[in-house]
């Protein structure tokens, strides 16, 4: 598995400060990307937290996730969140080590009382003396926001006081970005009050047992939620109830729960999820992968708009215009870009899988932010892409006509068949995961291949039938979810 180091540089360790008149939450930030370009340490917000123990808790939430391997939990990770400032709210985001959790916490306007929220992404330090500072704040302790360090600091530092390096596998990176072209596929399902939730959260199984791993289902019942050992239309999801453990951190504080999933048949297999804590002036969403021991990257659903050159070249144009807005309109991206609505959104899901935009379930419209990781250097070498490149350079695949394709790998022949609007190969990936897991090798060097011999428009998109975009088939019904 290829690793890559990545070191987080700070002025000072974040810090709770306290003085007579209350204390001060100092979020010291690392490099990160502002519309101004890139900054060494960023600083988005001061001011006050309206509920510092709920602020609190779900920063503790974050950073639990970000700190855990639900899978294989013996090797410990340590990374330190993201957080970026939209205009109105701060996002802090994390990831789980073994790369099948996602974790995120938006303050909203209600939460915070100051400044005016910047703009940009960086990762800020969280570590061990600030998380045990961060449990003993109480609800009449006034608490000051800092997110960046303060002008005096800037002004009489020498060089970074605090260096952490942390080694980012290539399937971590992958996951983090791809989680949010996954949550975009997803609905709103099912709609808990405080009570219901905090009644079904503590009943489910805790940690160590052997059905706190399983897949369950839930479907709505009532006001509640009713178990079923398989899934029907309208279920939920939910691999590793374990999972959840980060939310009983927030539980006492909650005002409802929302359940986020794919649609689903009587013949679905385990999918992923997502689940959004209600709170004062704030919102805390966990993400589970399909299986504990499967993590988000390179399912392959996104593959399709990675192999494409035109994918790129869009994903640039409406780069160039999202100017960190809090909430993506594709109809405005389309409009001022020029692209058909099908384009706009191949671009957005190639912009996902870069790190540079993320998406809320809870208004279920993307946000820009720009991941401080080279999640691109993930994409480029993604090995299932290399291999179907590698195939098309090899000219192994031969159209024989619209519908069937005949790839040669050595000495297999693999026949690729279009029906309905979906690929289909003989090989053993197929075999093994019917498309539920994205496009195998072969079918993705078909898709390469077609889509070169397909005449491409010229000028502003019109939306006409010789638009590549217009005609692309998807491999599956539903965003796949898991990790290769």
């Amino acid at each position: 598995m290829t690793h890559h180091a990545q070191t987080y540089a700070y002025l000072r360790p974040s810090a709770v400060h306290r003085t007579a008149e209350g204390g001060t939450l100092s979020l010291q930030t690392s490099g990160g990307t502002t519309p101004a370009g890139p900054e060494a340490h960023p600083s988005f917000f001061r001011g006050f937290l309206t509920r510092p123990p709920i602020a609190a808790a779900g920063l503790l939430c974050v950073a639990d996730v970000a700190a855990a391997r639900y899978y294989q939990p013996l090797r410990p990770g340590w990374r330190d969140p993201v957080v970026t400032g939209n205009g109105d709210r701060l996002r802090f985001e994390s990831f789980s080590g073994c790369g099948g959790v996602y974790a995120r916490l938006d303050l909203l306007g209600d939460a915070l009382d100051g400044d005016d929220v910047g703009h940009g992404t960086t990762n800020v330090d969280v570590n061990l003396p600030l998380r045990e500072a961060l449990t003993r704040i109480g609800p009449a302790d006034p608490m000051l926001l800092e997110v960046g360090p303060d002008e005096l600091t800037l002004t009489t530092f020498d060089g970074p006081v605090v260096e952490k390096k942390v080694p980012l596998p290539d399937r971590w990176l992958r996951g983090f970005a791809e989680t949010q072209v996954i949550a975009s596929g997803f609905d709103l399902r099912a709609e808990l009050s405080a009570t219901e939730a905090v009644r079904f959260l503590r009943s489910l199984p805790r940690s160590g047992t052997g059905s706190s791993r399983a897949v369950r289902w839930v479907v709505p019942a009532g006001r509640s939620l009713r178990a079923t050992t398989r899934p029907v239309p309208g279920a939920v999801c939910l691999p590793g109830p374990d999972r959840l453990a980060a939310l009983s951190r927030v539980l006492r504080h909650a005002t409802g729960l929302r359940l986020h999933g794919p649609a689903v048949t009587s013949g679905s297999g385990a999918v992923a999820s997502a689940w959004e804590m209600r709170l004062p002036g704030m919102r805390l969403t966990l993400t589970l992968s399909p299986d504990p021991s499967r993590g988000f990257s390179g399912e392959g659903g996104v593959l399709d708009a990675l192999a494409t050159e035109e994918s790129g070249e869009d994903a640039e144009l409406v780069s160039v215009l999202l100017a960190w807005d809090p909430a993506v309109d594709p109809a405005r991206l389309a409009e001022q870009s020029g692209l058909t609505p099908a384009r706009v959104r191949a671009a957005l899901t190639r912009l996902g899988t870069a790190g540079r935009i993320g998406y809320d379930v809870a208004e279920a419209a993307y946000f820009h932010r720009e991941l401080p990781y080279d999640t691109g250097r993930a994409e480029r070498h993604n090995p299932r892409l290399l291999a179907a490149r590698a195939l098309v350079e090899a000219g192994a695949v031969r159209l024989d006509d619209a519908e069937m394709a005949t790839v040669a790998v050595d000495d297999h022949v693999h026949r690729v068949r279009s029906a309905e609007g979906r690929l289909s190969c003989t090989c053993l990936w197929w075999a093994t995961y019917r498309g539920g897991r994205g496009p195998c090798r072969h079918a993705l060097a078909v898709r390469i291949v077609r889509r070169a011999a397909t005449p491409r428009t010229t000028g502003p998109a019109t939306g006409s039938a010789a638009d590549p975009a217009n005609t692309t088939v998807t491999d599956t019904p539903t965003p796949s979810t898991g990790a290769v």
